[in-house]
């Protein structure tokens, strides 16, 4: 299995297969909390409330499965002596401020079918799922152009 994670990846570029799959996977997410947005809007709450949770889900796997292990290893152990080149800087406020995009996300989920505490329970719900969207966007955006940097402009 690790042989084929660590693979060329199929959308040729020097990317292994588990960045291509990661890639497109938060892609598929990021397009199913915008659909599950739209439904919002339209008072289609039970179908948004699944489609927002499937999203979660999958956007929570992907940042467990691969996301964590690879800062892990290929971040970590150059932090502080790298943080001066820009794709360790990059990965590492992308990790930091997608960690904290995560947690509000999933967060918002839990509240949202009420399986949270009701000392945690907000009031105004509204601005707290539209903060976790703005985030999650910018979070993709960010690891779009980091995916970019690292595997198609930088040259190795």
């Amino acid at each position: 299995m690790l042989n084929f994670l660590f693979s060329q990846g199929f959308l040729n570029t020097r990317a292994p297969m588990f960045a291509d799959l990661s890639i497109i996977l938060i892609l598929v997410s990021a397009i199913l909390f915008t659909i599950a947005w739209r439904l919002a809007v339209r008072k289609k709450i039970k179908t948004h409330c699944r489609i927002q949770a499937s999203a979660t889900i999958l956007n929570t796997l992907v940042v467990l499965g691969v996301m964590i292990p690879s800062f892990v290893l290929n971040t970590i152990p150059g932090i502080p002596a790298r943080l001066n080149e820009v794709t360790v800087a990059m990965t590492t406020l992308h990790a930091t401020f997608g960690a904290l995009s995560v947690l509000l996300g999933v967060f918002v989920v839990l509240r949202a079918n009420r399986l949270v505490p009701k000392a945690l329970r907000f009031k105004k719900y509204k601005p707290w799922m539209r903060t976790s969207y703005v985030l999650y966007m910018l979070m993709t955006i960010s690891g779009t152009a980091l995916y970019l940097l690292v595997y198609v402009v930088s040259p190795r």
